[in-house]
């Protein structure tokens, strides 16, 4: 896993995209402040730039270099998630302009998953986590599930997990607003 995500980081740094697993599916992944590295995303998954993409976290603390303020309503739903949690949070800043929604919001999910968790953690900045598919095709729970397409469109494939089977659950996704309130969104 540590040479992975060596490899991984390196490439994340050079503006690359990688194949990784995540804590739920199998995704592709950028660095969330580059640009090109985002919108090159976009043209591999074949999908419109208005459907945004959300981002993982190693902490919920990283968050607060990309919001003005995180609430402590955002705290509680990070710290009791005890299956994988998606906040979207309004008025993301310090990231690529074409991953912000059009509404200026963002997803985040703070990963517990080995693997994903500490490369954010080393890389220090948030990864772009998308499903390693075409737009509007099945997302991969495991890496036998990712076509071919998708492999080679991609910079560096990861080799950690490869041969796990286990088909994780996607994450539950909530709509946070400023004032506190919330909606559940799936």
């Amino acid at each position: 896993m540590h040479e992975d995500i060596k490899k991984a980081i390196t490439v994340l740094r050079e503006g690359g995209i990688i194949l990784y697993p995540t804590d739920t599916i199998w995704g592709l992944g950028c660095d969330a402040s580059n640009k090109e590295a985002v919108e090159r995303i976009y043209k591999i998954k074949q999908r419109s730039d208005s459907k945004s993409m959300l981002v993982l976290v190693s902490r919920p603390e990283m968050i607060q270099f990309y919001i003005d303020e995180l609430s402590d309503n955002a705290y509680d739903l990070f710290d009791l998630a005890t299956e994988p949690l998606t906040v979207i949070l309004d008025d993301v800043k310090n990231l690529a302009e074409n991953l912000i929604a059009i509404d200026g919001s963002v997803g985040f999910r703070v990963t517990k998953e080995d693997f994903s968790q500490k490369l954010v953690q080393q890389f220090k900045m948030p990864i772009v986590s998308t499903s390693a598919n075409i737009s509007g095709n099945p997302a991969p729970a495991i890496f036998d599930e990712i076509s071919e397409e998708i492999i080679s469109a991609v910079d560096y494939v990861v080799e950690y997990r490869q041969d796990d089977t286990t088909k994780s659950k996607p994450s539950k996704i909530i709509k946070l607003g400023k004032f506190g309130e919330f909606k559940l969104i799936r």
